[in-house]
């Protein structure tokens, strides 16, 4: 009988960046539109900041994960060629690293070396990427997909509250972003947990604390100053 195994450590890196892009889009965008609408402006005043907010946060959070990702690849590529360069000139120093890893993870150092020497034999340096730099393909950086996803994750995000603000009167505008929002900010707590395999209520939990405390601040800052945008 076949058995599967499903992990989710293929997800991590668009997984990140998808959940921090639509959390940043909901939780900012909707907190603007509270505190632009706490402040005294119309439904096109708000309208217009919350756009505005959406098209500056989602390039900000494209080019925010492109450049720390970006700066993540270029350790990783340093730190093979560095690697690459120590195995071809010295390569009995490089096996003997690798076979005291595998003893500390509990291998004997008879089976520490032969498994040290067929992995070197088949290839050297990926051998030495995954268990002496933590470096694999799966958990790799990859800084265009990361700020497309981040970036396409706030736009969704941030587009949900301003679609309340299309929809719901003037009278209706705080109460009902605040609360649309929350409900957003729990199904992407609760999509995420699914998605990553992680508890459901404590991830909801977090995500809708959060978000409410900047949706409560920002109201309060736009009430106290009450000035229209």
């Amino acid at each position: 009988m076949r058995h599967r195994e499903r992990h989710r450590t293929h997800r991590t890196g668009w997984l990140r960046a998808t959940v921090l892009g639509a959390n940043d889009g909901i939780v900012s965008t909707a907190s603007l539109v509270l505190g632009v609408a706490a402040a005294g402006a119309g439904s096109q005043g708000v309208l217009v900041a919350g756009v505005a907010g959406l098209v500056a946060g989602a390039m900000s959070m494209a080019a925010g994960e492109y450049v720390s990702v970006s700066s993540q690849s270029d350790t990783e590529r340093a730190d093979l060629t560095r690697e690459s360069k120590e195995l071809a000139a010295n390569p009995e120093a490089e096996h003997t690293e690798l076979t005291a890893i595998y003893v500390k993870r509990g291998l004997d150092p008879a089976l520490a070396s032969s498994v040290a020497t067929q992995l070197m034999e088949h290839d050297a340096l990926a051998a030495h990427a995954r268990d002496e730099l933590g470096i694999n393909e799966t958990l790799a950086a990859r800084p265009v997909q990361a700020a497309l996803a981040s970036a396409a994750a706030f736009a969704v995000g941030a587009a949900l509250p301003l679609l309340m603000v299309l929809w719901l009167p003037v009278a209706a505008l705080m109460p009902g972003v605040a609360g649309s929002s929350l409900l957003f900010l729990a199904l992407l707590g609760f999509v995420a947990a699914r998605a990553g395999g992680a508890p459901v209520r404590a991830s909801v939990l977090r995500v809708t604390f959060w978000g409410a405390l900047a949706m409560a601040l920002t109201a309060a800052v736009g009430t106290l100053f009450g000035v229209a945008a």
